[in-house]
């Protein structure tokens, strides 16, 4: 029993020993086959240790030598540190930089100011911090604290940092581009060019209603916000030429629509005369632009710019937008061939130049302008020599046109640049041009042919009234004096009373009542005898209103005085004769012949008369003292006597 018992363990414990070693078995195939795997693995690694070991290699110095350089590692890392911290920041404002400013502007320039400053500490840190770093370099690389490639590469990465153009990637510049747009924008929207002048004819009443088109004031105050950032970086220079760009492509247009193409024709034109009407046109578009283009430009460049800036960019514009045209065509009449006529076109220059003598100094007195003002004294420099040599020859242009010989005269080449100018001078010279006019005019007034005497009156009234009308409350009419002024309105009226007496006032004779006072031979030879007088009234007046309708009186006022005096003398004698004797023709079947006007048809033509009718025109011949004859034509545009002055 006790042998079966022994036997039983024996087997047992071979058992567990087999089922040991068949485990230990497995274990080694299974380690077996995890070192095959790992193998591969191993190799990698094996080969990744050159490159681990000199990333580790910086930390195995000895601990001591560690110690020693932490200080100077921590000095040169903070500012650095800081400088990566502030990099960060600006990355964060790219997206609102690259946004559009006009919806916020001024949260863009907040933004924009935030981006300065972050440059200001950049540009101050950045610098000194990359030194201490590449000081840090160094003392590793002289006591052996690192591996020589490391230290390298990072030398090599120090020296691109202290390389780089811009500490912004170029975000600084393109929100100074988006700035410069908007600039350009706000100008461009808030310009309006202005309308033209109205008609000569109502430009003075409505002088006074044409406003200037600035631009509104809170559009000004983006655009001096704007140009705050752009000039603290330097880029005033292009909201200038913006500024300039856009204003003065404004002037243009308002100048575009006056029509100023004949400032450039008259450089081809030699003569005086035909300039005359584009002389007139040219003052008043020059008043125009200097009163309410330039002069508002002026103001606006002032409170946009600062003094410097704004006078180089007014000036700019002024030249750009045609100032300059102006010039030139001034120049363009004073260089026209010598003619007295010329002398009315330079003095007509003169006036509409010194009218605007105060604005040019003001807007144009700067040195910026200086071309403007060179210009301008050479117009002016030449348009009163012009006009002095054509005046100091003048007397003797005058009196050529007498028919007596003219009288001798000082010698014609006077000048105010070649002598020194006396008023007295001027004064004497002037008497005398005076005094040879009115020699003239009289001569011409006894030039008329027998046949055209009553006109020879006409002309003289119409003569001594522009004298009178033209000449009072002048400086020149100071000169004549009032007696000479009075003494021209007493020959007026002379003259119009010869005039109505010769032509006008011979018809109410015609209208006599003689022998029809008792009807002493009866209602027959009553009616006879007013038939006969209403006939010679009326073929005496139908030939008279014929001849004198294709005359002109220009003055408005000396026109209807004269129509008036006409209308006196004929229609209350025509009216009280028709009242008294009318119905003696009026029930005749032959009526009409005789009863042809009322009094109300005469009053109306010959209220008529006297009046430029277009494609109207008249010669007037005229006798000289040799017997021969002579016309004077007028022109289409005028057919009055050729005394209208």
């Amino acid at each position: 029993m006790r042998d079966e018992d022994e036997d039983a363990a024996a087997v047992a414990s071979l058992t567990a020993a087999r089922r040991s070693l068949g485990a230990g078995l497995e274990k080694s195939r299974a380690l077996s086959a995890a070192l095959s795997r790992a193998g591969p693995r191993l190799g990698e690694i094996r080969q990744r240790l050159p490159s681990l070991e000199a990333a580790v290699r910086p930390i195995r110095a000895r601990r001591e030598a560690l110690t020693a350089v932490g200080g100077h590692i921590d000095r040169a890392v903070g500012p650095a540190a800081a400088v990566l911290k502030v990099f960060d920041a600006v990355h964060g404002l790219e997206p609102s930089l690259l946004s559009d400013p006009r919806h916020d502007l001024p949260g863009y320039l907040a933004v924009l100011a935030r981006l300065e400053e972050a440059l200001r500490f950049l540009s101050e840190n950045c610098g000194l911090a990359l030194q201490w770093l590449d000081d840090i370099l160094d003392f590793l690389a002289d006591h052996s604290l690192a591996d020589p490639r490391f230290l390298a590469d990072l030398k090599s990465t120090l020296s691109s940092l202290s390389a780089a153009d811009s500490l912004d990637g170029g975000l600084l510049s393109a929100a100074l581009d988006k700035l410069e747009s908007e600039f350009r924008r706000l100008l461009a929207d808030n310009s309006a060019p202005l309308p033209a002048p109205p008609a000569p004819s109502a430009a003075a009443a409505a002088a006074a209603a044409i406003a200037p088109s600035p631009i509104p004031v809170p559009a000004v105050q983006k655009l001096l916000a704007i140009l705050g950032r752009m000039a603290a970086n330097g880029r005033l220079d292009r909201c200038v030429a913006a500024y300039v760009d856009v204003r003065g492509s404004n002037i243009r247009a308002g100048l575009a629509g006056l029509g100023l193409g004949y400032l450039d024709e008259a450089s081809d034109a030699d003569d005086a005369q035909a300039l005359g009407p584009l002389v007139e046109r040219w003052g008043r578009h020059l008043e125009f632009a200097v009163k309410h283009l330039f002069e508002p430009e002026y103001k606006l460049c002032a409170e946009v710019f600062e003094p410097d800036a704004g006078a180089a960019c007014f000036a700019d514009i002024a030249a750009d937008a045609g100032i300059l045209a102006f010039l030139r065509f001034g120049r363009a009449v004073a260089e026209t061939k010598k003619d007295p006529i010329k002398l009315l076109r330079c003095l007509e220059i003169f006036n509409s130049l010194n009218k605007l003598r105060l604005d040019f100094n003001r807007l144009f007195g700067g040195r910026a302008c200086a071309e403007i003002q060179n210009q301008t004294r050479d117009l002016i420099k030449r348009v009163v020599e012009g006009a002095c040599e054509i005046f100091w020859e003048l007397l003797v242009q005058v009196e050529l046109q007498s028919y007596t010989p003219p009288r001798p005269t000082a010698p014609s080449r006077s000048s105010w640049k070649r002598e020194k100018f006396h008023d007295k001078l001027l004064s004497e010279a002037i008497l005398k041009i005076v005094a040879a006019l009115e020699t003239n005019f009289d001569n011409w007034s006894k030039g008329y042919d027998d046949d055209d005497a009553v006109l020879s009156y006409l002309f003289m009234m119409n003569t001594h009234w522009h004298f009178f009308k033209h000449l009072k409350g002048t400086k020149l009419g100071e000169l004549l004096g009032d007696p000479w002024l009075r003494e021209h309105e007493q020959y007026k009226e002379y003259y119009a009373a010869m005039f109505l007496r010769e032509s006008w006032g011979k018809l109410p004779s015609l209208l006599s009542r003689e022998g029809l006072i008792l009807f002493s031979g009866g209602r027959a030879t009553a009616r006879d005898l007013v038939k006969r007088r209403l006939k010679s009234f009326n073929e005496s007046f139908d030939e008279m209103y014929q001849k004198q309708s294709n005359w002109v009186i220009s003055d408005k006022d000396l026109r209807e005085k004269t129509c008036h005096l006409v209308v006196q003398a004929i229609v209350p004698v025509y009216r009280s004769y028709m009242q008294n004797y009318g119905p003696l023709v009026e029930q005749d079947a032959s009526a009409s012949k005789y009863a042809k006007y009322t009094a109300q048809d005469l009053e109306k033509m010959l209220g008529s008369l006297f009046q430029h009718r277009p494609g109207k025109s008249r010669s007037f011949r005229v006798r000289h003292s040799n017997g021969k004859v002579n016309s004077m034509v007028s022109s289409p545009y005028r057919s009055s006597p050729p005394a209208v002055v």
